[in-house]
């Protein structure tokens, strides 16, 4: 019987040992053109697989031994503080969904340290791990070093290009294969051992064997070493390629591209000091894991406006990961990371293989992929640690869990009965088995959702709306809960109610069927809007999009104006320093008529990027439609300085001044000016909707964005 566990138990170490070896050479490799994101997700759900998969053989490797044992390393408790506080940062979150679906993987990517510390007790399985981990980052390296030079081994056309890379931007390409590069060195350095005084006991590989032995072990590792030699070879070559390319491919075509570090470092301080209504939450917590795009948004300066090729860009992450921890956790966030810095630099062999990654964390963003990263190879090097000879008085040892009994208000520390171990066992696999069976179960509805969504986007490209729609609805369906979903569904619901609108002879009433589908395509538009801004409430991009749903809707819908100028609003206090917002309000009142509001709107457009000269355009259309020609042909001229150097541009605000200053001569009066449906970014044009569903009377009743703003809309 007892021999019958030992085997469970061996296989069961084995399999997780290969699970995790198979993981590694994986990871930084596996692409997907079956979920929205083909790069990042692919990855989480392998390590997560793979990280609940080896819980639930932990788990039942503790009932078949009796006892819970688990390896104690010196970063145990700075890594479970800073996950505490991740999550707990998340829970206390604005955009609570979008915190929390980012720091689950964080989660489990913690769980994956101890999972590794505990499954390497052999230096066989510390070495399987280190192979996995340096072959995929060879292997990284080779498919960049092929795509740098144009041969194309990938099945995907997205692969086709020379800035390609598996890890989704050649700057993750190049983190990933530097933060590598002191593992795959540490292994590798043998082969310079006649450059190198070394002892025995300076490698968790060595051992006590007899010569004969000894000879064979020597033989077998310079193997092991030409391996790593040629492992460490190849990513070398692949991160200098990498760096490479970062500085000389253009930022459009996947050159270095990061926010600016006076912008990240603003950022980062404005969001734990300036958040109104929750300033020691957002000074101990930050704004939550994952979230810093809507910091950036809220507090970025009006200086970053003058940059001309990042002004319009929304960054995800910050200048560097310090940063971003600090914008999104808080003083807490970053203490707790530099507790593990902490610890890491009082252990030598560790600060060695770390280097690299912490030096990075500092001065560049770290993408879910190096943030596995750096966690994954401190937990080889802290396995490692653990094989020394003095890994017990380095704080590397086992430590068994037992029942604790009270007698007689003293804590008693009697050998435990089989009886209590296994009641401890059974306990610890109940936990183990709900806290994966939890995360598994919302992991695969997140996944499959995903999977579905993707279906309905390559649908919508193939112009099948009803295909497109029923996925779409699908998803939410399976995880109501992220707001691009409803927000994707909402244009899409719009989309349909005016192609049916606009299938409509003219002058013709649509049957009752047709009205009564249009109707309910527009109210499920705006509910499908108010729930991406209900779930995050503080992404500005939700309620620019309800702006756009009212706009359309102008003339159709009761109150349609008022809501569109309140979402607009909304969204200007989310994004108060990007001059679009103020175009697009202005573009709302020039709708309407209102020359005087939407020409204060296009004032501050321009005052907040003075070289945008589709703002003065546009405040030049605004005068000139109140009546102010001088002041119209002013801003018409500023715009003509401002487009010298665009012939396309250029030749169009040119007829439009000969037009104007004929006007002035002759006293003409003003023609209707010509509205476009195209971004503002691509050049000169009014600001207009990208569809106007035609005009109801009496206007249909819609909801409005929010429940207040329905009394907002009768007191005006």
């Amino acid at each position: 019987m007892a021999q019958s566990k030992n085997e469970i138990i061996s296989y069961l170490e084995n399999a997780t040992v290969f699970l995790l070896g198979i993981m590694l050479l994986l990871f930084p490799l596996v692409i997907t053109t079956a979920t929205t994101d083909p790069f990042i997700l692919p990855k989480q759900v392998l390590l997560v697989g793979v990280a609940l998969l080896s819980l639930i053989f932990f788990g039942i490797k503790i009932i078949a031994s009796g006892h819970v044992v688990i390896r104690r390393t010196p970063f145990d408790l700075p890594v479970i503080i800073f996950a505490a506080v991740a999550l707990v940062s998340s829970f206390f979150a604005v955009n609570k969904a979008d915190s929390i679906i980012s720091v689950v993987p964080l989660l489990l990517v913690v769980l994956l340290f101890f999972i590794i510390v505990n499954n390497s007790r052999e230096k066989n399985s510390v070495l399987f791990m280190a192979i996995s981990l340096i072959g995929g980052a060879a292997l990284l390296a080779i498919i960049g070093i092929l795509t740098f030079l144009k041969v194309y081994i990938l099945p995907f056309e997205f692969t086709r290009v020379q800035a390609f890379s598996t890890t989704g931007s050649i700057l993750d390409q190049a983190l990933y294969l530097f933060i590598s590069l002191p593992l795959a060195l540490y292994f590798v350095w043998p082969l310079f051992s006649h450059f190198v005084k070394r002892s025995k006991d300076e490698t968790p590989l060595a051992d006590q064997a007899s010569e004969h032995h000894e000879h064979a072990r020597r033989q077998k590792i310079t193997v092991n070493e030409i391996a790593f030699g040629v492992g460490f070879i190849l990513i070398f070559v692949g991160f200098i390629l990498s760096v490479f390319e970062l500085f000389t491919f253009s930022k459009q075509s996947g050159g270095f591209l990061i926010l600016p570090f006076e912008t990240g470092f603003q950022t980062a301080f404005a969001a734990i000091s300036q958040d109104a209504g929750r300033v020691v939450l957002g000074l101990l917590f930050g704004s939550g894991f994952g979230t810093f795009a809507t910091d950036f948004t809220r507090f970025k300066q009006i200086a970053f406006n003058q940059s001309q090729d990042l002004w319009l860009l929304t960054f995800f992450r910050s200048s560097s990961f310090i940063l971003e921890l600090l914008a999104t956790t808080g003083v807490a966030g970053l203490l707790s990371f530099l507790f593990i810095l902490f610890k890491i630099i009082r252990k030598r062999t560790i600060l060695t293989i770390t280097l690299l990654g912490i030096l990075a964390s500092f001065v560049l963003p770290f993408s879910f992929v190096i943030i596995a990263l750096f966690f994954i190879v401190l937990a080889i090097a802290s396995a490692m640690q653990g094989l020394k000879n003095n890994a017990v008085s380095e704080g590397y040892f086992d430590i068994e869990l037992q029942i604790v009994a009270l007698r007689q208000g003293l804590i008693s520390f009697d050998n435990p009965s089989r009886e209590k171990n296994a009641i401890l066992s059974i306990i610890s696999f109940i936990i183990i088995a709900l806290i994966a069976g939890t995360i598994g179960f919302f992991s695969v509805k997140y996944l499959v959702s995903d999977v579905v969504f993707q279906q309905s986007l390559v649908a919508a490209s193939q112009n099948n709306g009803t295909l497109t729609y029923i996925k779409q609805a699908n998803a939410i369906q399976v995880f109501p809960y992220r707001d691009a979903y409803y927000r994707i569904f909402s244009q899409t619901n719009f989309a349909l109610a005016n192609s049916l609108a606009s299938q409509q002879p003219q002058g013709q009433t649509p049957n009752q069927e047709t009205q009564q589908t249009i109707l309910t395509l527009i109210q499920q538009s705006i509910n499908a809007g108010r729930s991406a801004a209900t779930y995050s409430p503080q992404t500005a991009l939700n309620w620019q999009n309800l702006a756009s749903i009212y706009r359309s809707l102008i003339g159709f819908g009761q109150n349609a104006d008022s809501f569109a100028i309140l979402s607009n609003q909304q969204a200007i206090v989310l994004d108060p320093n990007n001059p679009t917002e103020y175009i697009n309000l202005g573009g709302i009142y020039y709708q309407l008529g209102q020359w005087d509001n939407a020409i204060r709107q296009f004032q501050i457009a321009a005052s907040l990027k003075p070289d945008y000269a589709n703002a003065y355009y546009n405040l030049g259309h605004a005068l000139e439609q109140k009546g102010s020609l001088a002041d119209a042909l002013s801003q018409y001229q500023i715009v003509q300085r401002l487009v010298a150097n665009d012939k396309v541009n250029l030749d169009r605000i040119n007829q439009e001044i000969a037009a104007l200053e004929k006007r002035l001569q002759t006293g003409a009066a003003p023609t209707e000016a010509t509205t476009s449906t195209e971004s503002v970014q691509q050049g000169l044009n009014i600001n207009a909707p990208e569809s106007q569903l035609p005009p109801q009377n009496p206007p249909v009743k819609i909801p409005p964005p929010t429940e207040d703003a329905t009394k907002s809309s009768k007191t005006k």
